[in-house]
């Protein structure tokens, strides 16, 4: 009989050992998962350190997302009747590579003439200021999406053109004759190089101004 209360003791036991060991389990696949979505829902905000190898061709791809937002939102004028033409019938990959070398001209001449390249911290304030300033957040939230929500490349393939562009002309008169000259012609061979950046860069937050719109554009 007390062999009998003992077994059955031992069993009890066992299951309540195995019972825990279930519990404790559930309890950390349900901790688990959890704690997966929230650090999946965390904010982007913070910085991103910018290891990534950034090619010619790759600058093309994301350079012909960012044109396709820009065409998706231009206004079609009214008097035309004619349907407005997709995007590859008004943007060839020709015209797309030009852009490219343009603004790896102007970085190139700007880094010539400065005798250094464009910073981080210059390509950071640019993004800052976009989104700060910004008169149609919707396309600029668009164009952010289609570089993946990644701050190097919204700084490297939409800030870097914007920024290079506005710059050049503070000294391109003066030197258009002479070190510019050469800066472009140098700047040719070397706008297919990889570029291996190593900065880091902070995804800003985008305002919601809704006044002052101008059509076909989103600063």
């Amino acid at each position: 009989m007390k062999k009998k209360l003992a077994a059955q003791s031992a069993l009890c036991s066992l299951r309540a050992i195995l019972a825990l060991l279930l519990c404790a389990g559930a309890c950390f696949i349900v901790t688990s998962t959890l704690f997966a979505f929230l650090h999946s829902e965390a904010p982007t905000q913070e910085s991103h350190p910018a290891n990534v190898r950034l090619t010619f061709e790759d600058r093309v791809t994301y350079q012909r997302a960012i044109e396709d937002v820009y065409w998706r939102h231009r206004i079609w004028p009214k008097e035309n009747r004619n349907p407005k033409p997709l995007f590859d019938a008004v943007m060839s990959q020709t015209q797309l590579e030009k852009k490219v070398e343009d603004y790896l001209r102007n970085s190139q001449a700007l880094e010539d003439y400065w005798g250094q390249p464009l910073t981080p911290e210059q390509l950071q304030a640019e993004m800052d200021q976009m989104a700060r300033d910004t008169k149609q957040p919707e396309v600029l939230r668009e164009l952010f999406k289609v570089l993946g929500n990644n701050p190097f490349l919204i700084a490297d393939c939409l800030a870097r053109p914007v920024l290079s562009e506005r710059l050049i002309p503070s000294f391109a008169q003066q030197q258009r004759k002479g070190r510019l000259a050469l800066s472009e012609v140098e700047a040719k061979s070397q706008t297919r190089k990889v570029i291996l950046a190593n900065a880091t860069y902070a995804l800003p937050t985008i305002s919601d101004a809704t006044t002052g719109c101008t059509p076909d554009t989103w600063t």
